[in-house]
């Protein structure tokens, strides 16, 4: 990821050549220093492992081409020219190229409204030619194609990039990619329950603008669904199956540009390279700490962790965030002004990174409005970021911070067209309820806790929050505390996004306010990783020293990992005991393990502190460097979750994972192969059946029925409604038109010729299709429609 082959300087420490104004911190190589190749080996390794492990989950060479295909043509060319004739001077390849990926996915819907929207999907693969052929005949625009002028990031911070985009890419092969097959291939394989519901979406997106409810023909869909009109211009533009798309494709690519974006805007805003694979790491490898194992759903204390939702099981938010990340990279620099080398509250001089210039500021719109969206949580939470940030800068000048108003505006406007257009107000069950979402922890019906005893609960709630979500984002305490609260106008901002997500899921009640949390986390890493590289430049490690810190903190990820893995149930006993509750039943009873482990990591960081003062004495070395290892070993508690996701994957089902059985899919796809987009299909399953209908006559509570939606990519006049933004606004759990439902199971179960007549000339029915294990269709059918498909366990009748 980047172009140079130089030697990389120390992380956060200035090179020798940096003690003058201005110096770059990454040093140009001497000509014929390295070939061209290696230049970009770190880019070719990690794409050669990334299509290695595509190729050993079973996806196809012609999809890995016709993919790479798609992210070349159809995003990265298009959106690089647009981003370079944005900003105003080039500062690394790598930038060009993240943040042109990120304009690429905004442009891309912009051609999905126009391409569906007048009918012309045939031609999605031509769409770029909108940006290429204006770039190729203007001549001012030309020069956008071989721009001169960028400066070689070093070949440390290349390999660091790409090392953290093959953990990524290896991780999700390991928990993900080997674990799911790309489409049901036998009657017990066993989805995640909202997947089939995500690929119905994408289905839909591929021939309707805006999309609609397939579950439900012809409903209004009130929801963030821009990743699905990406996921369908993927299928249109890449000609690659939707399955594919969504099972291996589309998730290893958005996590790869999310962690070269994270490290493109770590570096920009701090002005420290190192900061980027820093944050990166702290982003994804770093999640969630909890001595809970196995960490499955019901164990979520505080809502949704990001490393198993990031990775497949909520593809919006993994559309979402480099476009958030992006969105706080064009926002900050804007805020931080002017392009000249900054010198810090310890007075080392940060790297020079040229501004963006006035193209910011269509940056921000364009990525403010895919944001607004792509995931519901991103905007709100950046507005409070620059509400905090200007207010912390009118109290500290007295003056009207300009700027951030302008940015204000920008995102709020892109905030009211989501909130009032594409939502309609709609606010899918989420409601202010102060601290709803953790009052649980320290209820108390029977009154039997003393006021102190009640006091002590909840303080130790709010502490177990902050330790399980936040603890990744204490470096940025070092950072405020040197400087005093004199924050520059682009750290008050990451500051108070940091500090808005946590709240908002404080104060708002619901499991999707978690989204909210996980939504600020971006903020807080960058400001996290700037103020790691800040105290790790200060304590100014030999290379022996380097060295030492890297091998501990790996051991002590190991350690940490071995002892949940193998002893957390043995601790949670433990732990409980300890605090009078042997039985665990007290309302606080699934906090306690990560409590006592924190308490306990706690007391054997101060005996080290102890001792490590004690030895300081006699080895000067050790002197004023005990924080660093204090600060390394906090921000890396949390990384055992991700290794024990991929341990728990290969032993333990997920919550949630429910059947998908292989004869549903044929039928489904069957449809899809002899259909026109515009059919409407029938069907009488609206449940799933945890056990796939194994028990006669089983109730149908749940209505979570999707296949037929999504693996037929037509809509379907009555399905699962459950997810229907209608019935998450209403917390109801019924269909709103119980006569279109009746007359709907009557076409399968009770059919006549008046109203099959019906269902073909008025809602536009072309087939029946019927799925025997709920209830068998009705005798009748035969001589009413025409049977046209029968694999034994579905049966399909078309309308003539």
């Amino acid at each position: 990821m980047g172009t140079t082959d130089s030697t990389a300087p120390a992380l956060g420490t200035p090179s020798a050549a940096e003690g003058r104004v201005g110096a770059p911190v990454s040093g140009t190589p001497r000509p014929g220093s390295g070939g061209r190749l290696a230049r970009f080996l770190p880019a070719l390794a990690a794409y050669g492992l990334l299509v290695a492990l595509l190729l050993a989950s079973d996806t196809s060479v012609s999809d890995v081409a016709r993919y790479t295909f798609y992210v070349l043509w159809g995003v990265l060319l298009p959106g690089t020219l647009v981003f370079r004739a944005l900003r105003r001077r080039p500062h690394t390849l790598v930038e060009d190229l993240a943040f042109g990926a990120v304009v690429g996915l905004v442009l891309e819907l912009a051609a999905w409204a126009v391409l569906v929207g007048l009918g012309l999907q045939s031609a999605a693969t031509a769409w770029p030619l909108a940006v290429v052929v204006p770039f190729l005949a203007v001549p001012r625009l030309r020069r956008h194609w071989f721009p001169r002028g960028y400066r070689r990031t070093s070949t440390g911070w290349n390999w660091s990039v790409a090392g953290v985009v093959g953990l990524t890419s290896a991780y999700l092969y390991a928990a993900v990619l080997s674990r799911n097959p790309i489409i049901p291939d036998t009657e017990t394989t066993r989805q995640y329950i909202d997947l089939p519901y995500l690929l119905s979406l994408a289905g839909n997106a591929k021939n309707n603008f805006p999309l609609t409810f397939p579950q439900a023909a012809g409903e209004p869909l009130h929801y963030h669904w821009f990743t699905f009109a990406h996921m369908a211009m993927t299928d249109l533009v890449g000609h690659i199956d939707l399955p594919v798309v969504q099972m291996r494709l589309m998730v290893p690519a958005l996590v790869a540009l999310a962690m070269v974006i994270t490290a493109v805007v770590g570096h920009r805003l701090s002005g420290r390279a190192w900061a980027g694979p820093v944050a990166a790491l702290l982003v994804f490898a770093v999640g969630e700490f909890n001595a809970v194992y196995p960490n499955n759903t019901p164990n979520w204390t505080f809502g949704a962790p990001l490393v198993p939702l990031m990775s497949w099981a909520s593809l919006s938010l993994t559309y979402s965030q480099p476009l958030l990340m992006a969105l706080i990279g064009v926002i900050a620099d804007v805020l931080r002004g002017r392009g000249d080398e900054d010198e810090d509250a310890d007075g080392p001089v940060r790297d020079r990174v040229p501004v963006l210039g006035r193209g910011a500021y269509v940056l921000v719109a364009l990525f403010a409005l895919a944001s607004s969206a792509a995931k519901a949580s991103s905007l709100p939470v950046t507005l409070a970021g620059l509400a905090f940030a200007g207010l912390m800068v009118l109290i500290g000048t007295r003056r009207i911070p300009w700027a951030i108003v302008r940015l204000g505006a920008i995102v709020a406007g892109a905030q009211l067209f989501a909130t009032a257009v594409l939502f309609k107000f709609e606010s899918y069950g989420l409601e202010v309820v102060p601290f709803g979402n953790v009052q649980k922890y320290w209820a108390d019906p029977a009154h039997t806790r003393t006021a102190v005893t009640q006091a002590v609960v909840v303080a130790a709630t709010l502490i177990a929050f902050v330790l399980n979500h936040q603890l990744r984002v204490v470096g940025m305490v070092p950072l405020i505390w040197r400087r005093r609260l004199r924050l520059e106008q682009s750290q008050w901002f990451l500051l108070g996004g940091a500090l808005a997500g946590p709240t908002v899921y404080l104060v708002v009640n619901g499991f999707n306010a978690s989204y909210f949390t996980l939504a600020g986390l971006p903020f807080g890493v960058l400001l996290s990783a700037w103020g790691y590289c800040e105290v790790f430049g200060r304590a100014a490690l030999p290379a022996r020293g380097k060295a030492a810190l890297a091998v501990g903190t790996l051991a002590f990820v190991g350690l940490l990992t071995y002892g949940i893995y193998n002893y957390a149930g043995d601790w949670a006993t433990f732990a409980l005991k300890a605090v009078g509750d042997a039985k665990g039943t007290k309302s606080y009873t699934p906090l306690v393990p990560a409590l006592a482990a924190a308490a306990a990591l706690a007391a054997v960081a101060a005996v080290v502190g102890l001792l490590w003062w004690a030895a300081g004495r006699a080895l000067p070395g050790l002197r004023r460097r005990g924080g660093l290892v204090l600060l390394t070993g906090a921000l890396v508690a949390g990384a055992p979750s991700l290794l024990l996701d991929v341990q728990q994957s290969k032993h333990v089902v997920w919550d949630g994972a429910w059947p998908m059985p292989a004869g549903q899919v044929e039928a489904a796809r069957w449809v899809r192969a002899h259909s026109r987009p515009t059919d409407v299909l029938v069907t009488n399953d609206h449940c799933r059946s945890e056990n796939d209908w194994a028990v006669a006559g089983q109730n149908c509570w749940n209505s979570l029925s999707f296949w037929l939606s999504a693996y037929s990519e037509r809509s379907v006049l009555v399905e699962g409604w459950a997810y229907s933004p209608r019935l998450m606004s209403e917390k109801s759990a019924s269909f709103w038109d119980q006569p279109l439902l009746k007359l709907n199971d009557d076409a399968i179960h009770h059919p006549t010729a008046d109203i099959l007549r019906e269902l073909r000339d008025r809602y536009h029915v072309r087939y029946l299709v019927a799925d025997r294990k709920p209830a068998p269709e009705s005798p009748l059918l035969k001589s009413l429609a025409t049977p046209v498909f029968d694999n034994g366990r579905v049966a399909v009748y078309e309308l003539s």
